[in-house]
């Protein structure tokens, strides 16, 4: 059943309101910390305003009982302009990962005069067939599997799931710190309450019909996209890039399903390089 009524979305800035915006958009079950407040402050350091937020179900937005979530991936896209609207902002670099990306793309097709820039990490192209691309890798398919038998309710468990799901998406070219990670991931759960609400995204419904509209996408588009990621092999950010007019590809070599804080340097010069180009040709 859907609801009428507005969520409650928490948000973070970092810099200066006066500087071109960034909306920073994560991915499914992660809060807004999983965009580390340390990689935010580096992106502001470029001159930018930065906005990150906790979608619902995550962080201390409004989070709803598992098994039935009452919104769609369009209800998330209209969020991310309502937190625009929070902080006056009229126009925003819109950055998203993974599911994020998902969103990020919906909000550029939902709402293009809002979106200066949009830059995609580690994501799949919405609305167009991708059944022909490389699937999930068999180890990570088993992973996942085993997150079936998973209590979430229960932060033993679920802290020692989500640790070795970023131990099964990291890079291949830099080492996994365990002891860093089980940290945050504690802190991300008792900030959150547990993180029971957030499997809801795993049960999204699209919303509307976006078939066949990316490409008329006018945003200028960078895709971001490691070139071991075992969720969406980098053939996807590929096929986003190709899909869209004008759009860039830039491979992490090695690169996982992450942030990983060794390719930071890459990926922040990268998205304000993107954001320079993008106002600069507005």
């Amino acid at each position: 059943m859907k609801t009428n009524e507005q969520p409650l979305i928490v948000s973070e800035t970092f810099g200066n309101s006066a500087d071109p915006a960034v909306l920073l958009i994560m991915g499914a079950m992660a809060s807004m910390l999983w965009w580390p407040e340390a990689f935010c402050r580096k992106l502001a350091g470029e001159g930018l305003f930065v906005i990150r937020y906790d979608n619902r179900d995550t962080g201390s937005s409004s989070k709803y009982p598992p098994g039935a979530p009452p919104y769609t991936f369009d209800d998330m896209a209209d969020d991310a302009i309502r937190v625009l609207d929070d902080h006056s902002v009229q126009r925003a670099h819109v950055v998203g990962m993974s599911m994020g990306g998902m969103i990020a793309q919906l909000v550029t097709l939902k709402h293009p005069s809002r979106v200066a820039a949009l830059t995609v990490i580690s994501s799949s192209p919405v609305g167009i067939d991708t059944s022909h691309l490389p699937g999930m890798t068999e180890t990570y398919k088993e992973h996942s599997t085993a997150g079936e038998t998973v209590d979430w309710s229960d932060r033993s468990q679920v802290v020692d799931f989500i640790v070795s799901d970023a131990r099964a998406l990291a890079s291949i070219a830099h080492p996994f710190d365990e002891a860093r990670t089980k940290a945050f991931v504690e802190q991300d759960y008792d900030r959150s309450e547990g993180l029971l609400s957030a499997t809801n995204h795993f049960l999204l419904k699209g919303g509307g019909d976006w078939s066949g509209r990316l490409h008329g996408i006018e945003a200028p588009l960078l895709a971001i996209h490691g070139t071991a990621d075992p969720i969406f092999p980098v053939e996807h950010g590929a096929a986003l890039a190709a899909a869209v007019a004008g759009a860039r590809l830039a491979r992490i070599e090695g690169g996982g399903h992450e942030l990983h804080p060794d390719d930071w340097a890459v990926m922040i010069a990268a998205i304000a390089a993107h954001d320079r180009a993008a106002r600069g040709a507005a």
